[in-house]
């Protein structure tokens, strides 16, 4: 009989399981390494590499996301740290395989307060700026729905709603329009919606519970808040972007309170869009969804739940306007080192060239210095202004080219190592507040014509969801040293 030492048989296994464990890491590293050389990188080649996974998922967890899909960011990184290792390096981006086609689904509020927006005497506005979403998202088959006291299926195709006249006459019995359940349309819209879904929502955000007759305003407005930030704060991961348009609006008004009254004039309305937050980023950054994501009409919108993101952004060795002497650091980030105040002022004026424009905000709030948080050991001030294109030249191209806007600074250096950190906050938007009517009981009143009632505490407690404390939508830091 031969006698096998227990010693000798753990130390083999020690040697052999890991070698066995690599094996699947090294099969898709050699198909990878060979497809590289071979130019191989086609979208057959990805299809190829992503059955390879799926095949052996135990070897390529690192690939398999948490909804069992291969990670295309993941593989994208592996693929491309090989390509670097090769000589010559090359690189292979197959983050574009990996995005499905979106699709999308419209909500059509059909409320008592929402028929008089598409009268066959007005301009049109709402039904317009409802067609040109759907004409402007790439999917030519979108799903329509028809919302009041619940979530309804329209009941003709896409190609009859777009030529329906009279969208509201021909839905007449879709529904009780004489209230509008928000929380169980929102609730419906964000549980159903899927990962690659695109949601919109038309209403003119009027809350109107049933039987609020003889309810207070304030406990409405409480009710809402509350309500919004219950619902959504479920789904961390969505994004919600709300656009504020003006329609013509002729015929009956409905007030919170079971009230009536005829108005013939400007009313506004809302526009929800809401997706996965890496959806909407998608969208933002994609010139396929330009036209869909920025509504033309739009007065104002405001995006909730947008990250923090870091904005390209060089600092000038010359700028219009600079005072006192730096330098520029070479290494080190953005830095400025050798500084010293003008001989006569004691002040230090420089630049910042940046593209803000990449955060997908208007100038109205990036060109706004009370917008942002300045925080440095000498008290500096900002200014803002956006780039205009002519003062692009051969000079300073190679720090002006992909900037949008100038962020000049003004100070006097004391601090021998000071540190300025520019943000620009993620505030709750002013226009919202300035939209908000606490009373729709007279149409004679000052701002009927471009308030909504309740509007606010809705759309704040979807703001309170997501919101935490100290956001931004970009944060710059300068080492400014003496």
């Amino acid at each position: 009989m031969i006698k096998i030492n227990k010693a000798v048989i753990m130390m083999v296994a020690v040697l052999v399981m890991p070698l066995m464990a690599g094996c699947g890491g090294g099969v898709l590293n050699k198909t990878v390494r060979a497809m590289l050389l071979q130019g191989d990188t086609t979208e057959t080649s990805f299809n190829q590499l992503c059955e390879l996974i799926r095949a052996d998922e135990r070897s390529y967890g690192e690939y398999i996301d948490a909804q069992g899909e291969v990670n295309v960011e993941a593989l994208n990184e592996m693929i491309n740290t090989i390509g670097a290792g090769l000589r010559p390096p090359c690189s292979w981006d197959v983050t574009a395989y990996g995005e499905k086609q979106l699709s999308l689904s419209v909500y059509l509020e059909r409320s008592g307060s929402m028929t008089p927006y598409d009268t066959q005497g007005g301009g049109g506005e709402l039904k317009k700026c409802v067609n040109d979403l759907i004409n402007f998202f790439p999917d030519a088959n979108p799903k329509i729905y028809i919302v009041n006291d619940g979530v309804y299926d329209y009941a003709g195709s896409v190609d009859e709603f777009l030529k329906d006249k009279n969208i509201y006459a021909t839905t007449a019995k879709t529904g009780n329009a004489a209230y509008t359940d928000f929380g169980a349309i929102f609730e419906s819209v964000l549980s159903n919606q899927k990962a690659n879904e695109v949601s919109v929502l038309i209403t003119d955000m009027i809350y109107s519970p049933r039987d609020a007759r003889n309810v207070s305003a304030d406990k409405i407005f409480n009710e809402e808040n509350s309500l919004a930030t219950s619902v959504f704060r479920q789904y961390p991961q969505k994004a919600v972007t709300v656009s504020k348009l003006t329609g013509s609006y002729h015929g009956q008004y409905y007030t919170y309170n079971e009230g009536q009254y005829r108005y013939d004039g400007p009313r506004p309305f809302y526009v929800f869009v809401i997706a996965d937050s890496k959806v909407m980023d998608r969208m933002m950054s994609s010139a396929d969804y330009s036209r869909f994501i920025t509504i033309d009409a739009a007065e104002h919108s405001y995006r909730f739940n947008q990250p923090e993101r870091e904005v390209e952004a060089a600092l000038l060795p010359n700028w219009e306007g600079s005072k006192g002497r730096y330098r520029v650091a070479r290494e080190g980030g953005l830095r400025l080192e050798r500084c010293e105040g003008d001989r006569t002022s004691g002040i230090m004026q420089f630049s910042i060239a940046v593209n803000l424009d990449a955060l997908g905000k208007s100038d109205a709030l990036l060109c706004d210095a009370a917008n942002y948080e300045v925080e440095s050991g000498d008290g500096y001030r900002i200014s803002i202004e956006r780039l205009s294109p002519s003062a692009v030249s051969g000079n300073n191209k190679s720090y002006l080219e992909g900037k949008s806007h100038i962020i000049t600074v003004s100070g006097t250096p004391q601090v021998r190592r000071d540190e300025l950190v520019i943000s620009l906050r993620n505030d709750f938007p002013a226009w919202i507040g300035e939209s908000n009517a606490e009373s729709d009981a007279d149409a004679a009143a000052p701002g009927f014509g471009s308030t909504t009632f309740g509007i606010e505490p809705f759309l704040r407690g979807i703001y309170d969801a997501y919101a935490k404390r100290g956001d931004a939508y970009t944060t710059i830091r300068v080492k400014i040293e003496q």
